[in-house]
């Protein structure tokens, strides 16, 4: 009996030893929280390759669009520009529990360092910071190249997509996007209308054409420039309203940038005078607003980018 006894508990070990080994390989998925994969991301502000650890935990953000993708694809954040405005509809971030460090021109390398942040992401407004933020974590530059807008675009999506490891999630994204853009641009081209684009603020009018901040409008969607003369600047070329009148558009397209930095918005009042109300633009009912905090604030994410397709397709309703 003492012999079977022993026999019984020396099994009675090796099964619980057993369960203990598997319970161990069950709880593997820890491996994944703490995955070590480095992703490496080339961008136009540095030669050599930024290291980038798979799936950062503490993320700081100084661009809209990039912010509306990640909280599209469920990715927490840590701090924001909170300096400014922040666009309404990602108003959820004008929140004590996101960092505020500093604002879009300016950041505040203080509050940045004491986040201890993983990973920084940067656009085209904080371009001379750049050596600074590298200094404190990894950083990396996801602005839009106007030249080529939506290759660009999805070049930064996709980073995202790999980094966060929601490659499948922007696919999805970009699909969407895809469609969209077909179904405007054969639209417009049914249309066989011209188009201006502008931007009002504070009394005074700057127009884009193809190849600049806004020539997506042209070089993507398709509308046929009413002057391809104009210059591609990062502020458009200023314009005057007799201007308008002579080039006499078929749509004309404005932004409120007013509106988008805090101001009383006043587009509407600026714009449809006696000279722009002879346009075919007016007479027609062409006069569109577009929404600043996708088009002047944003503009590079997935949530704004689409939006600022819907909005172009709305008004070709």
């Amino acid at each position: 009996m003492k012999k079977f006894s022993l026999l019984i508990s020396f099994l009675l070990v090796l099964f619980l030893a057993a369960c203990g080994s598997d319970n161990k390989t069950s709880g593997s998925d820890d491996t994944n929280k703490n995955d070590k994969t480095v992703i490496s991301v080339k961008h136009e502000l540095d030669e050599k390759p930024v290291e980038v650890q798979k799936n950062p935990e503490k993320v700081v953000v100084f661009d809209w669009g990039i912010l509306d993708t990640l909280d599209k694809l469920g990715v927490k954040v840590a701090g924001i520009p909170k300096g400014g405005s922040v666009p309404p509809y990602i108003s959820q971030y004008d929140d004590d529990q996101y960092v505020n460090v500093g604002n879009l021109k300016e950041p505040d390398f203080e509050a940045i360092s004491e986040i201890g942040p993983d990973l920084i992401i940067i656009s085209g407004r904080q371009g001379e910071s750049y050596d600074e933020l590298k200094k404190i974590a990894p950083t990396i530059y996801l602005a839009i190249d106007t030249s080529r807008y939506v290759e660009s675009f999805k070049e930064n999506m996709e980073i995202l997509g790999k980094i966060f490891g929601k490659e499948d999630e922007i696919q999805s994204e970009l699909e969407t996007i895809d469609k969209k853009i077909e179904e405007a641009s054969k639209k417009i081209k049914e249309t066989g209308k011209n188009a201006l684009f502008v931007i009002a603020n504070d009394g005074k009018v700057s127009a884009f054409g193809p190849g600049s901040r806004y020539g997506l409008m042209y070089d993507v969607l398709g509308f046929t420039p009413v002057d391809s003369n104009l210059d591609a600047s990062t502020h458009g070329q200023s314009i005057s309203f007799e201007y308008i009148a002579e080039k006499n558009p078929d749509y004309l397209f404005v932004v409120d940038r007013t509106a988008a930095v805090g101001g009383e918005s006043s587009a509407k009042e600026v714009i449809e005078n006696d000279l722009v109300k002879n346009t075919k633009a007016y007479k027609e009912g062409h006069i569109v607003y577009l929404d600043p905090n996708y088009w002047y604030l944003s503009g590079g994410g997935v949530v704004s980018f689409s939006a600022m397709i819907d909005e172009v397709l709305n008004a070709l309703k």
